[in-house]
């Protein structure tokens, strides 16, 4: 399989991987459309065009968290990802324990996040210290963004400045990143908004939730 090219082995760190230059690299035909030049490849606007891919693996677990955000924020994002994580990273992800984080939030922005199976330590020899759980993120897309006329950058803004502080109320970290979010002064659907979501923590707020803040951080944004 490898000599015919249905199996390509890459020796490469996976945060410094690219996936638009290793489809050129190493396939052709209907799935790539022309050939670049090296100086193409190069440029920050090398965008190829080729089928849907899947990401299915056992990662570094010190990493998930990077490789995640690599993958899901990619021009090119795969359309699935099935991975073997840390069972408290796997947990924390789905919001098993009905608390969002920034994982879990940032994961269902792009996707689906599902948590397929525990693994125990004991099957792995020599046996970590950890156990284990095999994830899938189902139909990973920009839809969200899309939908909602969000803007991606806006949107990791506020999660972050939401979650900087995790026993505070959502009120008070939020209050220095955008003043129209908490303005007693802001008027109409705003203001019953942080009424409504102002006293709970980030950690309360559903996707839905963060959308409704997002949007209006970004017309505050678009309108300055």
């Amino acid at each position: 399989q490898i000599q015919s090219g249905s199996l390509v082995l890459v020796h490469e760190d996976i945060l410094e991987f690219s996936i638009q230059k290793m489809a050129y690299k190493f396939f052709s035909g209907p799935r790539i459309h022309g050939a670049p030049t090296p100086s193409q490849i190069s440029s920050k606007n090398f965008s190829p065009s080729f089928e849907s891919f899947k990401i299915i693996a056992n990662i570094p677990y010190n990493i998930t968290g990077a490789i995640l955000k690599k993958f899901l924020t990619e021009k090119n994002q795969p359309s699935l990802m099935v991975l073997m994580v840390q069972n408290e990273v796997a947990k924390r992800m789905v919001a098993r324990d009905r608390k969002e984080s920034i994982l879990s939030i940032s994961v269902k922005a792009y996707g689906e996040p599902k948590m397929i199976i525990k693994v125990p330590a004991r099957y792995f020899s020599p046996s970590p210290k950890v156990d284990s759980a095999v994830i899938a993120i189902k139909n990973i897309s920009r839809k969200v963004f899309i939908e909602n006329k969000l803007d991606e950058e806006t949107f990791w803004q506020v999660i972050h400045a939401g979650f900087a502080h995790k026993r505070k109320i959502l009120h008070s970290n939020l209050k220095k990143y955008d003043p129209l979010l908490v303005s007693p002064l802001a008027g109409g659907e705003k203001t019953t908004l942080i009424k409504t979501l102002g006293t709970k923590r980030a950690e309360e707020l559903t996707l839905k939730d963060w959308i409704g803040l997002i949007k209006i951080a970004d017309i505050h944004k678009k309108s300055s």
